[in-house]
């Protein structure tokens, strides 16, 4: 009995693995990303070609229930707030199934944004195809986007910082020294870091 428990829990656990995985073989570092064009909450459509005046873009897959997104949400209002004038606005896109997660709706993301007052877009990835092509697992999932020659290329992925859940445990802010070394004309050091959070719900 306690064999087929073990069989069932690694059979359980190489599924979770591979699907993940699966996610990962979006894009890496110093790729240069595809435009896509997504639903915001004010009904409008939103693509990168609509960011004229940027620099590049800070992409966060996000969400509403997802409570390492709740902790970093005050965190992507002052990130966009500080850095959308330098040119590098945040752009949130929420990828969950509503059929597995129904509080991540288009309604309900409407809601959330007028109750958290967001400043940025919030963009609603409805056939997961941009989560997809990105390769995001997690959210939050942060990758940061700079144009260049042929387009709005990768410099960083991973996490807004290394204490997800609390703000004032943070030590190391991983995206703004990402951001503080690109104006330096320097490569973003660590360039990747692993994003911690709740798993994308995947449509079944």
């Amino acid at each position: 009995m306690k064999n087929l428990a073990l069989f069932f829990s690694i059979v359980l656990f190489s599924s979770c693995f591979a699907q993940e995985a699966q996610q990962t073989k979006g894009y890496q570092v110093g790729d240069y990303v595809e435009d896509f064009k997504l639903k915001n909450v004010d009904g409008s459509m939103v693509s990168l070609e609509n960011l004229e005046e940027a620099n590049g873009a800070i992409v966060i897959f996000s969400c509403n229930h997802c409570p390492y997104v709740v902790a970093s949400e005050d965190r992507m209002i002052k990130l966009h707030k500080t850095y959308a004038p330098q040119g590098y606005p945040v752009v949130a896109i929420n990828p969950n199934d509503v059929n597995r997660v129904p509080g991540d709706s288009f309604e309900a993301m409407q809601d959330r944004a007028r109750e958290m007052s967001f400043p940025f877009y919030y963009l609603r990835d409805e056939t997961q195809e941009i989560a997809h092509k990105f390769g995001a697992t997690r959210t939050p999932h942060v990758y940061l986007l700079k144009k260049g020659e042929k387009g709005m290329q990768v410099r960083y992925i991973g996490s807004i910082d290394d204490s997800t859940q609390d703000e004032a445990e943070v030590e190391e802010k991983f995206l703004e020294n990402a951001i503080a070394a690109i104006n330096e004309g320097k490569e973003p050091d660590p360039s990747f870091t692993k994003a911690v959070g709740c798993t994308i719900k995947w449509a079944e």
